[in-house]
């Protein structure tokens, strides 16, 4: 198996990041924390928790990746696959905060306008609904009820 090289593919739901991107070694992390994964490591699966994950390739260059936790799957000791919701690659480690920190000022915005939003609908509503439940003057000149009756 040394022969063989390792093969890392990440995904998130909406896009396919790295495909069977051969590499030298792999570090990530989980509950019990860091570990690395060279060719020819024991098959497993484990439950990666929010962090970066590093990898080696060939030439020597490092490349990292954040992720909001996810899945690590490691298949034939060549194989190391990880399936998580949301990830932000980056080639250095400033880079990579970069990237974070300008996802999650994209997202905190994304939130902020959707609350904005909310609440102008919630407000058409109520208008709506008083401009329905308010009295409406008969052609005699008394109030009608809402549903078109004539009020007392």
């Amino acid at each position: 198996m040394s022969g063989t090289p390792l093969t890392l593919t990440l995904a998130t739901p909406s896009q396919v990041w790295f495909d069977a991107v051969e590499i030298v070694s792999l570090r990530a992390e989980d509950e019990s924390g860091s570990f690395g994964i060279r060719t020819g490591h024991a098959d497993f699966v484990t439950l990666l928790t929010p962090s970066v994950v590093r990898w080696t390739c060939a030439d020597g260059s490092i490349h990292y990746c954040a992720v909001d936790g996810g899945v690590l799957l490691v298949s034939h000791g060549t194989e190391v696959s990880i399936a998580c919701r949301e990830a932000v690659p980056g080639d250095s480690l400033e880079g990579l905060e970069t990237g974070v920190r300008g996802r999650h000022a994209s997202e905190a915005d994304a939130a902020r306008r959707a609350r904005v939003d909310q609440l102008q609908l919630h407000a058409r509503a109520v208008r709506q609904m008083l401009r329905y439940l308010r009295p409406r003057a008969g052609s005699d000149g008394t109030a009608a009820d809402s549903v078109g009756g004539m009020l007392p």
